[in-house]
């Protein structure tokens, strides 16, 4: 490769890492033409992308950025799992796959907005909801007093209301 050509591929690749949410490290031993096309379909409908390149090129491109914490697991043959949208949809595809292949793929580490994370913490990350879920939940916890206020206010209004259908109907009682 020559030395334009590494170039580009750092900037590329550099460019992928400032849109990425979070990028995952892992090591691929072995998968077959089918299984990779399914991996990377999988990645593709998670809202990320699946990206080999040489070792030294992904640590240039990751020094001096928030997904310098990589360059200590780019070692073997690796290949870069960047997520655009959803950290927990990517983690969940790619923790899905492994578990299917085997041991065919492993994962190293991942970070995640700056933050280094181990295998570990990238399997329990795929366990979390998906983003859509956490945010009706969020939204439902910002409702809620809301809502209870719009009750209390009503209320006194409500209870108004009740008394006077009750009179009503005790004053047609009574006039019959």
């Amino acid at each position: 490769m020559k030395r334009l050509e590494k170039a580009n591929v750092v900037g590329s690749l550099r460019d992928k890492l400032g849109q990425a949410c979070v990028v995952i490290v892992t090591q691929a031993f072995g998968l077959d033409s089918g299984q990779t096309f399914r991996l990377r379909k999988a990645i593709r409908q998670a809202g990320g992308e699946l990206k080999v390149a040489k070792n030294t090129l992904a640590k240039l491109a990751a020094q001096d950025s928030s997904y310098a914490p990589l360059v200590h697991l780019l070692s073997g043959p690796t290949a870069l799992v960047i997520g655009y949208r959803d950290p927990v949809a990517v983690a969940k595809a790619i923790v899905e796959f492994s578990n299917e292949a085997g041991e065919k793929i492993s994962i190293k580490g991942a970070v995640l907005e700056g933050r280094s994370l181990d295998p570990a913490e990238v399997k329990d990350l795929a366990t979390l909801p998906p983003r859509e879920v956490l945010l009706a939940s969020l939204l439902g916890l910002l409702q809620a007093p809301a809502s209870r206020l719009l009750r209390v206010l009503q209320e006194p209004g409500a209870q108004l209301v009740r008394l006077l259908d009750r009179r009503r109907g005790q004053l047609e009682t009574s006039a019959t």
